[in-house]
Order: structure tokens, then C-alpha cells, then sequence
């Protein structure tokens, strides 16, 4: 039996209605080279899970997990308590506090169990530091980001020069 080498990320929701926030997250993941688990589970409802997850990540081939959370926010949190993983978390947007509260909640972890964060439904860049932590043990995907890179200079080469064009012709 061959065995897949290839890196593996966790995408955990503290909701079915985050799976909107990190649709891209997986996406970019994915187009990048790397396999992607998602999971649904409350830090609040389903604690005994998230700890389950966590604890047994590193067993199952995880080595980045990402977390998006909303209001109290304390996913990616608990997750980190019980990994010594790598845990990215995304503060969801809200209708009471448009996503500080989620924010703080996550940015604003204890000494000792760090999770790093990105901003209000930055799922695409939670999914670019994943990758970037994992290029560290998977040198393929260094190519892949300077690649992603380029390419995403390209497209704005291209809007500034249509954007010039317009102006020429105005």
C-alpha cells in the first residue's frame, strides 16, 4: 500500500454557517497541493469533540490546523490547548460587533498556548499561512506560493494597465 506523503490540513467550523467564511480557504488549499480535512464542531456544544480533534490531529497525518470561529470565538482556542499543532484561526464576522468580538477572542490567548491569527474572514490568508508553515517540511511548495505569488502580481499589472488605457482614453 502506497502511502500519501503529501500535507494535510485541518479546516474545523465552530458552525455550518462559518462553512461560508473558509469555502475559499479550502479551495486555495487544495489548488495549492494540499489535503484538506474539515470538520464541524462548538468548542461550546461539542467540547469533548474539539478535544478528540485536537488530541488526536497529529496522529492522523494534521500538521497545520486552521479554525474559524465567531462571537466568543473560543474554537481555535480549545483546539490549541490540546495540540501542540500549529492552529491558525479565523475570527468570523458578526452581526453584533461585525467580528472584533470574534477577533479579540482569539487574538487574545493566554501565554503559552499562542494561536495565530488572521483577520475578520481571512480565510484565503489562514490558508496561505498554513502553507507557508508547512513549506518548512514540503520544499514543492515553495514553488507553489512564489508561483501564486507571480501570478497574483500579474493580475494587478493588468488592472493598472487597463486602468491607464481608461484614463488615455477618457
Amino acid at each position: 500500500m502506497e502511502v500519501n506523503n503529501s500535507p494535510r490540513v485541518a479546516v474545523i467550523v465552530g458552525s455550518d454557517s462559518d462553512l461560508p467564511v473558509v469555502e475559499g480557504c479550502i479551495k486555495l488549499l487544495k489548488n495549492l497541493g494540499v489535503q484538506v480535512e474539515a470538520f464541524i464542531c462548538s468548542a461550546h456544544r461539542t467540547p469533548d469533540k474539539a478535544v478528540i480533534i485536537a488530541k488526536e490531529a497529529h496522529n492522523k497525518g494534521i500538521e497545520v490546523i486552521i479554525a474559524a470561529a465567531g462571537k466568543a470565538a473560543h474554537l481555535p482556542g480549545v483546539l490549541a490547548a490540546n495540540t501542540i499543532l500549529p492552529v491558525i484561526g479565523i475570527p468570523v464576522k458578526t452581526s453584533l460587533m461585525g467580528g472584533l468580538d470574534s477577533l479579540l477572542s482569539i487574538v487574545q490567548m493566554p501565554s503559552g498556548v499562542p494561536v495565530a491569527t488572521v483577520g475578520i474572514d481571512g480565510a484565503e490568508n489562514a490558508a496561505l499561512l498554513a502553507v507557508q508553515i508547512l513549506s518548512l517540511k514540503h520544499p514543492e511548495l515553495k514553488d507553489r506560493l512564489k508561483k501564486f505569488r507571480e501570478e497574483m502580481a500579474l493580475k494587478v499589472e493588468e488592472k493598472n494597465n487597463a486602468l491607464r488605457e481608461k484614463l488615455e482614453t477618457d
